[in-house]
């Protein structure tokens, strides 16, 4: 209740009431208002600035979700993209030079995605940036994956075609995986071990216990069987189609000169004789007469991650085993 206020009437000589015109009493009525509603505004514009609502912080918890998100999304891009360029290249180098076709060219793999702006509908979006970059990704890595389907269509005609073929490739390792001890010396310059120089290494070495089976990479005619210079005891199959294996510093023969073994055959055990530092296969593949390297022909016993882990061993510039 309003507290009543008095002045003192020198005329009259009492103390009498105020008495507050209809004006006044609207104008204080406007006045309080107003104050009220300046510190109304003042304290909710403090609350917006330094406090988040409800809503804000929903908001806020879903964008942080979305960016982890997206995050993964770019990293599982990038690791699909990197396995694509792995088939891509297996697929020009190797499947398609054993089968003597044309490479598809970079012009048809990355085809359709110049030119007129296919993703302008996307610029008016808050974060339209970011989804132009991530669709383009994903258009991107579907045309190449289509590409790379219709090639292993035709790959499929050809495999039917050429089955003799096929089953006369080199296509499998000399040697089982599990029985490996670890060291591999691949095709390409290396350290010789005995005159310690750099030296063409025409070959991989693989390093397993004396007596690990050998086994033909495929089907073929042993061409030779005995001791050379430098390799010991080897044998060389000859495949049809060009294609030539040597097997040297074995320990004992399985097969003779003169017979015809099959893919998976075995043909010998892993020794240490010849120009050898240690129990090892030596293993060479010739096409026409040249040696070429047999990373390129290990496609049918092993998935792309064995056969990735295997031609980065394969690639270190180590020192050779013979």
């Amino acid at each position: 209740m309003a507290k009543t206020k008095y002045y003192f009437n020198s005329q009259t000589l009492k103390y009498e009431k105020v008495k507050l015109s209809l004006k006044i009493k609207i104008l204080k009525a406007i006045g309080f208002i107003s104050t009220a509603m300046v510190f109304s505004f003042i304290i909710i514009a403090l609350a917006y600035t330094f406090l988040d609502s409800p809503k804000e912080q929903q908001l806020k918890r879903e964008i942080n979700q979305l960016s982890l998100q997206y995050e993964i999304l770019q990293e599982r891009l990038k690791k699909t993209d990197n396995v694509l360029q792995v088939l891509e290249d297996r697929d020009d180098n190797i499947y398609r030079v054993i089968f003597e076709a044309e490479p598809i060219s970079k012009d048809v793999r990355n085809a359709g995605f110049g030119g007129v702006n296919r993703y302008k509908s996307l610029e008016n979006y808050e974060y339209g940036k970011l989804m132009m970059e991530t669709t383009k990704k994903m258009d991107i890595l579907s045309k190449k994956l289509y590409v790379q389907s219709k090639s292993y269509d035709e790959l499929t005609k050809l495999v039917n075609s050429k089955e003799k073929m096929i089953s006369s490739i080199p296509a499998i390792q000399p040697v089982d995986s599990r029985k490996l001890r670890g060291a591999i010396s691949g095709f390409g310059y290396r350290i010789h071990p005995i005159y310690k120089i750099r030296k063409m290494h025409s070959g991989i070495d693989f390093t397993a216990p004396v007596g690990t089976p050998i086994y033909a990479t495929g089907d073929g005619v042993v061409i030779a069987q005995g001791n050379e210079r430098g390799y010991g005891n080897r044998i060389m199959i000859n495949h049809g189609y060009g294609y030539v294996t040597k097997y040297a510093h074995m320990s004992k023969f399985k097969a003779k000169k003169g017979e015809r073994v099959k893919r998976g055959d075995l043909i010998g055990y892993v020794g240490n004789t010849g120009a050898s530092t240690g129990p090892h296969l030596h293993y060479e593949v010739f096409k026409n007469g040249k040696v070429v390297n047999p990373m390129n022909f290990f496609f049918n016993d092993l998935t792309p991650a064995e056969y990735i882990a295997m031609l980065e061993m394969a690639s270190k510039e180590n020192q050779s085993f013979d």
